[in-house]
């Protein structure tokens, strides 16, 4: 009689051992320490082929990026970001050919991604198709539908959880606060919106803090380093940010005024970054990372490069006016320093448009070049790798004192793509404030030199559309500045015409000093 209960009894016994053992193995791996290894690629933009990067050519391409990508994730306890801006309309030419295709290649090596400003560029039913040749989910917190919601929302939750070993990482993306200027309306999907990023911010890390009980939490883009900055001081519970949208180079560091990491892998599959998060009970203990060049010393991924040159070859083919040769450069036309000071690609740039403008000075964002010039033939590609983006010659007069407060507001953003190049202006930085402001004497004869700015006087300033009526702070300024003239002149057909008409050069000259 007793027997049946015992068997009952030793059954029960066991089939809750059965159950329990994940449980528990968890528990017993969570108190154990964890490394836990991120990898992030951001601003890829299209670059599938192996391009002119840094003063060296075949840097990066999307084989390299597989390759790295494949040998990492053999590694225990890998796991791969991707911030964003996969795609750029107009260049290179390959996005426009074949938008998203690299979506799929990355199946099975990315986890998450993030969604860039660029990744709309061909509208929201393209975007939608792209999605759909992903099997890593694509997340941004603050892209609402009209009911205000989230939109994008895999497993039904606008982040990504991702457990190792018992431990819970907590991903979410945002897109940043330029967004709605940036991202065409007909672009978006019907009813969307851009919520407030910080808003987000805050009920994201909320959630994943309170509700899904995270170890840590990681944002993968799509913001400006400033915003990201910001976020960090205002939302308490991000451990780490993977930078984009800003294409900086930054190495791990830990953002001031804050608890959180910082780790920034440039542009285009340049780099990529590398963090390794330590846990011991759960809990964060450190934090350690680098970046990681792919450089012509990676190799490539065999198939994947066999695909790149076999589409490359076709799409030379069938548009042959994009790699025909525009002009030469005499010297390179470096973009070394471009957010921080003075750089011999916009030196070359800016003086062309100044002159175009007949103005005392052209500023231009750092933002509006993208790449260097490397020595020889420049292609249309080429150009348009290291100047992308479509632009207008805007034009008004200012004081003096108006044109010192927009050197200091471009001072101000040094580190940043909001930083200006510049032609005209010759000023020292010291104790991060501009000073001894010089002005190009006549326009019409820059060969006369300079004079001290003069607070009460008036000069003609241009820029670019984007910074006098779209760049924050900037736009701000410019509002107050008097005759303002869209020219319609268009800043890609005056720099070309320049390279046309003979070898280009250009040098430092010492305009921007200091530290």
């Amino acid at each position: 009689m007793p027997a049946r209960p015992l068997a009952r009894r030793v059954l029960a016994v066991a089939l809750l051992g059965a159950l329990a053992t994940p449980a528990c193995r968890t528990m017993r791996e969570a108190r154990e320490d964890v490394e836990i290894t991120l990898l992030s690629m951001a601003d890829y933009h299209s670059h599938a082929v192996p391009l002119y990067s840094e003063g060296q050519h075949d840097q990066a391409g999307i084989a390299r990026v597989v390759a790295y990508l494949q040998e990492a994730r053999k590694r225990p306890n890998t796991l791969v970001v991707s911030g964003g801006d996969t795609m750029n309309l107009g260049t290179p030419t390959w996005s426009d050919e074949y938008h998203c295709i690299e979506w799929a290649w990355l199946n099975g090596l990315v986890d998450v991604m993030a969604v860039g400003n660029h990744d709309l560029d061909y509208g929201a039913d393209e975007f939608l198709r792209c999605m759909g040749t992903a099997n890593y989910p694509v997340i941004s917190s603050n892209l609402v539908g009209s009911d205000g919601t989230p939109l994008l929302k895999p497993s039904g939750k606008p982040y990504v959880v991702r457990e190792v070993q018992g431990v819970r990482i907590g991903f979410f993306a945002l897109g940043g606060p330029d967004f709605p200027a940036l991202v065409r309306a007909d672009r978006m999907p019907a009813g969307s919106s851009w919520k407030d990023p910080l808003a987000a911010a805050q009920d994201t890390v909320k959630t994943l803090r309170e509700v899904e009980k995270v170890n840590a939490v990681v944002f993968i883009g799509h913001e400006h380093r400033q915003d990201d900055e910001a976020m960090a001081r205002a939302v308490t519970g991000i451990d780490l940010i993977f930078g984009s949208h800003s294409h900086q180079k930054n190495e791990l560091v830990q953002l001031p005024d804050s608890s959180t990491w910082f780790i920034s892998p440039y542009q285009y599959g340049a780099y990529l970054g590398e963090v390794r998060l330590r846990f011991r009970e759960g809990s964060l203990q450190q934090v350690s990372g680098e970046l990681v060049k792919l450089d012509e010393t990676r190799p490539q991924a065999p198939a994947t490069k066999a695909q790149v040159d076999e589409l490359q070859r076709q799409l030379v083919a069938k548009r042959p006016e994009r790699f025909r040769v525009l002009g030469q450069a005499q010297v390179e036309l470096s973009d070394a320093n471009l957010n921080s000071g003075e750089c011999v690609l916009g030196n070359w740039a800016t003086e062309v448009l100044r002159k175009a403008a007949r103005a005392h000075i052209f500023f231009s964002t750092a933002s509006s070049f993208r790449a260097g010039i490397p020595p020889g033939d420049i292609t249309v590609e080429t150009f348009y790798t290291a100047i992308p983006y479509k632009n207008e010659v805007v034009t008004a007069d200012v004081t003096g004192e108006q044109l010192r407060a927009w050197v200091e507001l471009s001072v101000a953003k040094r580190g940043s793509d909001a930083f200006s190049q510049q032609t005209g202006v010759r000023y020292r930085v010291v104790d991060g404030k501009p000073t001894d402001l010089q002005v190009l004497q006549d326009p019409a004869r820059p060969e006369r030199g300079y004079t001290a700015l003069v607070p009460s006087a008036t000069y003609r300033l241009s820029t670019s559309n984007f910074q006098a009526l779209v760049a924050a702070g900037y736009k701000e300024l410019f509002a107050t500045f008097s005759h303002p003239v869209r020219t319609g002149m268009d800043a890609h057909a005056l720099l070309i015409q320049a390279l046309q008409a003979a070898p280009i050069t250009a040098t430092l000259d010492g305009r921007t000093g200091g530290g």
